[in-house]
């Protein structure tokens, strides 16, 4: 048995639900690899993955919420920012599957207005029938969650948490699922790329990526970008939930040490935060390709791809993926950042 079939193997034994559009397209990007002189840079539209107008968290929940049902919930919990991709494709996961749904979103960015706080991502989660519990920026997601489920319990609801950005072992199943997908695509492209390279914030996209990927082709370099402002912990993070992959799978040997790499230095002052080179990266692919990105998570992780490119990190013959995690919600609460 090849290392693909063994990895498949692996993953049909996990529970799954069927939530996403699979598989997501890639699709070539010639007028920006033009404008920026190569590479040649083709995208991996996540963003098309259907669910609650779609993103990266659908791979995630397809395993979290079959775990939810195997365990008899009634009701999920999760967590994010106000304006929470995760969360609302959650919400929208929950509706699909009659479940109740409890959000806890804390005001964790410093950026406020009617926008922000009744538009976008927030505005889709009551729309899909979810109980926001709004907290300051200060609180503890963990302890809140945790203290809403025991009043849930006390109900007698059936709570199942989801921690932030669906990126515990199981979320991140999603994306070593991902790995095949994407490696099958491209070998039937006939493209050997020099990275895949993606926003990353609470790590389970990148350690189910890197850990797939490195189980069945290690050459396949995934390169995470960093949005919280904060790599050291970000890097730790992926790493753990790799190795945490790694295991629950029972991948042959162990994990290369080096299948991890965190691109820094394109989060800005803080997480959510606009950049200068976030709003150029926004307004070039949406100039270029049509191709909407969102300010707090892709339109960075482009930023760093084209910073990369700036700084001669690949040749103009080298082929480049940019994983495209979606949150086109998000652009509009940021509709003042992203036209000053």
């Amino acid at each position: 048995m090849g290392a693909t079939d063994r990895l498949r193997a692996a993953l049909a034994a996990q529970p799954r639900v069927s939530l996403a559009h699979l598989p997501t397209p890639v699709e070539p990007l010639p007028r920006l690899s033009a404008a920026l002189g190569g590479p040649r840079i083709l995208v991996k539209r996540d963003d098309c993955t259907g669910l609650g107008l779609g993103g990266n968290k659908t791979r995630k929940l397809e395993f979290l919420m079959a775990e939810a049902q195997q365990q008899g919930a009634d009701t999920v919990i999760t967590t994010g920012g106000i304006q929470s991709n995760h969360v609302r494709q959650t919400a929208a996961a929950a509706a699909k599957l009659g479940l109740a749904c409890e959000l806890v979103l804390t005001r964790v960015v410093p950026w406020g207005g009617d926008d922000y706080e009744r538009s976008g991502n927030i505005q889709l989660d009551r729309l899909f029938g979810a109980t926001v519990h709004l907290h300051d920026g200060g609180t503890d997601r963990n302890t809140a969650m945790a203290a809403l489920a025991t009043a849930l319990k006390a109900d007698g609801k059936r709570p199942f948490t989801i921690p932030t950005g669906g990126s515990n072992v199981t979320g991140a199943l999603g994306y070593a699922a991902a790995a095949l997908e994407v490696f099958e695509q491209l070998h039937t492209l006939g493209v050997k790329p020099k990275a895949i390279l993606h926003a990353c914030s609470s790590g389970g996209t990148q350690g189910g990526l890197s850990a797939g990927l490195a189980a069945i082709d290690p050459a396949l370099r995934v390169v995470g970008v960093d949005v919280d402002a904060n790599p050291e912990s970000v890097e730790g993070t992926v790493r753990q939930l790799a190795e945490e992959v790694w295991a629950l799978l029972n991948l042959d040997g162990a994990l290369p040490p080096d299948c991890i790499t965190l691109e820094s230095g394109y989060a800005g002052e803080a997480y959510g935060l606009p950049t200068t080179a976030m709003r150029e990266a926004v307004n070039l692919c949406a100039e270029l390709e049509g191709l909407l990105l969102d300010p707090v998570y892709s339109g960075k992780a482009m930023a760093g791809l084209i910073g990369m490119i700036r700084a001669n990190l690949f040749r103009k013959d080298d082929t480049v993926v940019f994983l495209h995690t979606g949150g086109t919600p998000a652009l509009f609460p940021y509709r003042d950042a992203l036209e000053s």
